[in-house]
């Protein structure tokens, strides 16, 4: 196996093999916590590596030496190595936050090895050129992240995680029979090979497998009106889960759509219905969860329904069905990840710092914790919208892929649900971090020198939405040139997979 095609391998092995050292070591806390440290740290320089290997050109390994259409195929391009990327930022970035933040009990019960089993079904379903194998590596992360909701068995993480896993295995069945009717109807699960055989199936029958894929990741992507597990459950477990969740749970989703939409299913017959549907989705999935998020007192359900908002930003490129639509949906997954998940963490800090998540008791942080009220301020700013952080670019992007398809309710909407995103962070630095505290707010409690790893994460994703919007145009430009590669799978994809 060369270099490059260990490249695409490592994401999948490393977590796998970290994970089975955190369970040979689950007498030993410590070492499942730094374990889980060092592999996260290694999927970080594997993903940066891999962004820079595959930019020209995909890569794509046939396991088992058994060729392509009928054996496993992995293959990374531009597009999936740029969310590997992003998922070694994030594993890396929450492992140390849940340092502190996941205490010895859950430790014990199987959290670090729950964490990078999750990370593996993640970067399986990132790296992945086959649809079966999607459907199998979804099923890894629905596992290992149901457990992980309901590990500390709360009542309301029970609830939460029912709930998630009802709605999540309904996506999984119709998942699985999509992938069942896409086989007997090309007679091929690779992803590359459907590519090239759909366009002599029936149109009728590709546009209903089309709905069906489109309604199994619209619900493990949080889209309208299929997103209710989402507010019902993030806001229950440890900060740290919750954190990784919002970062890739909802994002995966919108890959596979991007990724099956943008290789399969673009029959002429087929675009001008299926691209409707899904953006009528991104308007409703927007404005049901900037809505949702104004009605919040809790800062984490609050934060929850946002996560619904932003997928309605993804949803949009997608729809918009133009390279510059593709490109700003990456661009705009980059900053979501970090922005949003940084604010998760941030909320973790003022819960240890002040007591409670409830907006109405708390107050007065800007002037006791500056610092803290800081790593709030940047990353709300950035989700906002606000020049020069990187949230401003990724929605210019978005808006002027809009205007460009000539899609003005479309543009229109995501422009007032970002007044209504900046107004909804505007509540919550009003009453938690400008306003007096109330005279019933819980005790102020001390920092400890233990803290450093729950702030030195936090600083770096809020730093992090400072630096993309700093170097918007070089980052722009390798989405675009991803963008590039999704918008003509034949010149790039598909003779990677199948030379």
């Amino acid at each position: 196996m060369s270099g490059p095609e260990l490249l695409v391998v490592l994401p999948i092995l490393i977590p796998f093999v970290t994970a089975i050292g955190t369970l040979v070591a689950r007498r030993n806390p410590a070492a499942m916590r730094w374990l889980t440290v060092v592999g996260t740290a290694g999927m970080l320089v594997v993903g940066l590596l891999l962004v820079a290997t595959v930019r020209e050109t995909p890569v794509a390994v046939q396991m088992g030496n058994w060729p392509a259409p009928f054996g496993i195929t992995l293959v990374a391009d531009l597009f999936s190595a740029i969310m590997v990327a992003l998922t070694g930022i994030m594993g890396f970035g929450v492992a140390i936050y849940a340092l502190v933040d996941v205490n010895l009990r859950d430790t014990r019960l199987g959290f670090y090895t729950l964490y990078n089993v999750l990370l593996t079904g993640v970067s399986g379903a990132f790296v992945t050129g086959d649809l079966f194998n999607l459907y199998v590596w979804f099923e890894v992360l629905l596992i290992a992240s149901f457990v992980l909701l309901a590990l500390e068995g709360k009542r309301s993480q029970l609830e939460g995680a029912l709930k998630y896993v009802t709605l999540n295995l309904f996506s999984s069945a119709l998942f699985l029979s999509a992938v069942g009717l896409t086989y007997g109807l090309v007679g091929s699960l690779n992803m590359a090979d459907i590519a090239q055989r759909i366009g002599d199936a029936p149109p009728g029958m590709v546009t209903t497998i089309a709905v069906l894929f489109l309604v199994a990741f619209g619900i493990k992507s949080a889209l309208f009106p299929l997103f209710t597990w989402l507010p019902a459950s993030y806001h229950t477990p440890p900060v740290a889960v919750t954190a990784i969740f919002s970062g890739l749970m909802t994002k995966v989703g919108v890959y596979a759509i991007l990724r099956v939409f943008s290789l399969i299913f673009v029959v002429p017959e087929n675009q001008s219905f299926l691209l409707n549907i899904i953006l009528g989705a991104s308007v409703l999935t927007m404005i049901s969860g900037v809505l949702g998020a104004v009605a919040q007192t809790e800062v984490r359900r609050l934060l929850s329904f946002h996560i619904v908002s932003q997928i309605g930003y993804l949803i949009m490129g997608i729809g918009l069905f133009t390279p510059l639509g593709f490109a700003a949906t990456i661009f705009f997954m980059g900053h979501v990840i970090i922005a949003k998940s940084a604010l998760f963490l941030v909320s973790g800090l003022v819960q240890r710092s002040r007591g409670s998540f409830q907006l109405d008791r708390l107050g007065g942080i800007y002037r006791e914790q500056p610092m803290l009220a800081m790593l709030f301020l940047v990353p709300a700013l950035a989700l906002s919208g606000i020049p020069p952080l990187s949230g401003f670019w990724a929605k210019f992007a978005l808006i002027r892929a809009g205007l460009e398809s000539e899609a003005y309710v479309v543009v229109g909407t995501a422009l007032v649900v970002s007044v209504l995103t900046l107004f909804s962070m505007t509540k919550i630095w009003a009453r938690a971090y400008w306003s007096t505290a109330p005279d019933d707010a819980p005790p102020r409690r001390a920092a400890t020198r233990g803290w450093w790893p729950l702030v030195v994460p936090t600083a770096g994703l809020a730093l992090l939405t400072i630096f993309i919007g700093f170097l918007a145009g070089p980052l722009f430009d390798l989405a675009l040139s991803a963008a590039t590669q999704l918008a003509d799978p034949t010149l790039t994809y598909i003779p990677a997979v199948l030379p």
